[in-house]
């Protein structure tokens, strides 16, 4: 006896169910874009003298975070930590410790990001590097996340180390009448 159109079929009822599985694996496999994860996506470094000049004109120390694809730590640091400090206005960029897209470095010459760990001795992800004027380090590297309770504190130290040892920006008022 035949079924009336659009009823139930054994058949029917498969396809429906492999094409649930295959939609499901889809979900699964496809990247979600950053923006619906609520991921902050830190701007890549490609230019350092540039961003240098850029935080220096804000009276601030260039920050770099040396990161690593799909270490939870990195993105802990870029979440909590970097990210708002980057939306306040902090010149904040990335490097990834294995890419091969390439960065201006200090003297001008282009390398790659992991050319440019290794010229750095940076062995841990996440490494947060404090840069000043010509390119020096101006505050103790933040090597790791292990301790996440403190990393707010230890970071805020390593940003005040890195502005006091900036030297004041011309035209600033320096206090005195």
């Amino acid at each position: 006896m035949p079924m009336p159109p659009g009823g139930w079929t054994p058949g029917r009822s498969a396809g429906l169910a492999w094409l649930g599985v295959w939609l499901l694996l889809w979900a699964l496999w496809c990247p979600i874009p950053a923006h619906s994860q609520n991921r902050v996506v830190l701007p890549s470094a490609t230019d350092l003298p540039q961003a240098l000049a850029q935080a220096l004109a804000q009276g601030q120390p260039l920050v770099v975070m040396v990161s690593l694809d799909n270490c939870p730590y990195c993105r802990q640091v870029r979440q909590s930590h970097l990210g708002p400090l980057w939306r306040g206005g902090q010149v904040v960029v990335q490097i990834d410790m294995q890419h091969k897209e390439t960065l201006t470095d200090w003297d001008g010459q282009t390398r790659s990001h992991g050319d440019w760990v290794k010229n750095r001795r940076i062995l841990v992800a996440p490494t947060v590097l404090f840069f000043g004027p010509d390119g020096r380090e101006v505050a103790d590297r933040l090597e790791g996340a292990s301790v996440p309770d403190f990393y707010g504190a230890y970071l805020d130290q390593r940003l005040a180390q890195a502005r006091q040892r900036l030297p004041p920006r011309a035209g600033a008022n320096s206090g005195s009448m």
